[in-house]
């Protein structure tokens, strides 16, 4: 039987993965809510790709719901978990796309709706910049760079995500950001980012 969803909102997450997995159809729905929208932001940010985002945010969401009767509260937390898994399903794709040759310039950019069609070209512009700076980077200096400047996670969290120490995830982002100065060199004018005087 399903809790009252008012009831439900007050739980944390372990809680409701606990009910789920006792068959609280209601604590799922909620947990959707919670999580799916950052899981879908974390793939996107990584693949830069609307429909393969969508797709990892399902497969992982997907595999937290399988874990669910075995899920230990307190050794992880759910978020820190899907993130990880996320970026996991995200480098998978990643490596395949290399494999297969796929050209970043054939990746469709997602819809802005920002108003104003020159701020949209920009923005789309500094988008696709920053996706094929980013896809220059080895794969674990991507993943912390889009998690702790794009995610804003912490970076004990990344630690936690990547399963490595804070150190080590100090020296990747900073690799990561020296890696992205270079992919980016050259590109302040034609992106919009003019020196006032």
């Amino acid at each position: 039987m399903d809790m009252p969803f008012d009831d439900l909102e007050r739980l944390d997450d372990d809680a409701l993965l606990v009910l789920f997995a006792n068959g609280d159809r209601q604590a799922a729905r909620l947990l959707t809510q919670r999580l799916a929208p950052g899981v879908h932001g974390h793939a996107w940010r990584m693949l830069g790709d609307q429909a393969e985002a969508e797709d990892v945010a399902q497969e992982a969401m997907m595999k937290l719901w399988r874990i669910a009767p075995e899920w230990r509260q307190g050794e992880a937390k759910i978020s820190t978990w899907l993130y990880r898994v996320t970026a996991n399903l995200a480098t998978d794709r990643l490596r395949r796309r290399r494999r297969g040759a796929v050209d970043i310039d054939a990746i469709p950019e997602p819809e802005d709706t920002t108003p104003g069609v020159d701020q949209q070209l920009q923005d789309r512009a500094r988008t696709h910049a920053l996706h094929t700076a980013l896809a220059t980077l080895p794969d674990r200096q991507r993943e912390a760079v889009v998690l702790r400047h794009l995610e804003g996670l912490a970076n004990p969290e990344i630690a936690e995500t990547m399963g490595i120490g804070v150190e080590a995830v100090e020296s990747l982002t900073a690799r990561g950001k020296r890696g992205l100065v270079k992919a980016l060199s050259g590109m302040k004018e034609k992106l919009g980012f003019v020196d006032d005087d």
